[in-house]
């Protein structure tokens, strides 16, 4: 039986509560994950119920759609949902394979980028410090506030599944255009929460004391490098591990690793 992959047609095959369960079956990307093709496994699993009823009886079509979407793909999971929803609307229209090919190809690695940049590099570890400070004050807004926010990211594949289905391409382009914006802003929130998380969460403090006159002691800590700035070790050992990470490549774990040491190290002797 000839297949009809070439010939565009206009006829919807896809209900809207498809789509939403698109958005669900989404969440099944990383099921599969390994070194030759990444993310194949579980974007072709995901897909399928779809293309199944896309290509009915079309039996040679649906096996170049699975042979095609079984290629290596390696994107961000929350956004993971806008490509399948883009690419499916391409497959009911029984667009050229090769058009289909060309923007999966083309669009995953950028979604990969903006998905990371603004999820996994901004957003979350800016609410997870936020819900880390409030942990930390024994208060249960910090676990609830991270749960919240982590489901608005999971169900948000939903609406971005019938963003891609919907609008196409230009979904793409407002993602874009938004991405700087939302980032940007993030970055300052991010860096102001940062800074407080230093003076928060890591202590140095001097033991060492001197007594000049009977009776009366000198702190090096409180009363000399407090005095200069609150929390100058503290900022200037975060700095440093900064430096040792982005100038000089020093593996994180080596860093880590190194802190205990010290850590052990100058409590053993009394200094810190």
């Amino acid at each position: 039986m000839a297949s009809n992959l070439t010939k565009p047609e206009n006829k919807k095959v896809l209900t809207r509560s498809d789509i939403t369960k698109l958005g669900y079956m989404s969440n099944f990307l990383q099921i599969s994950f390994n070194y030759e093709r990444m993310q194949a496994g579980g974007w072709l699993f995901s897909m399928l119920p779809f293309l199944k009823k896309i290509y009915k009886d079309d039996k040679e079509g649906l096996s170049l759609a699975m042979r095609d979407n079984l290629t290596f793909i390696n994107t961000s999971p929350p956004l993971v949902s806008f490509l399948m929803g883009l690419l499916l609307s391409l497959e009911e229209s029984k667009q050229d394979r090769s058009i289909i090919n060309g923007l999966k190809n083309a669009l995953f690695g950028p979604l990969a980028g903006i998905g990371d940049a603004i999820f996994w590099f901004t957003v979350l570890p800016i609410v997870a410090g936020i819900s880390s400070s409030f942990a930390m004050q024994g208060s249960v807004l910090g676990p609830i506030l991270f749960l919240v926010v982590y489901l608005i990211i999971f169900f948000a594949k939903i609406p971005l599944a019938h963003l891609g289905y919907g609008l196409g391409t230009k979904a793409l382009d407002w993602i874009q255009q938004y991405s700087s914006i939302i980032s940007n802003a993030a970055t300052i929130l991010g860096v102001t929460v940062v800074g407080g998380l230093i003076a928060r969460t890591v202590h140095i403090n001097i033991l060492s004391t001197f007594e000049f006159i009977e009776g009366q002691t000198f702190s090096l800590q409180e009363n000399f490098l407090d005095s200069i700035l609150p929390n100058l070790l503290p900022i200037a050992y975060t700095l440093l591990l900064y430096w040792a990470l982005k100038k000089k490549n020093v593996n994180p774990v080596w860093l880590i690793l190194g802190t205990f040491v010290l850590a052990l190290l100058f409590s053993y002797l009394g200094v810190l």
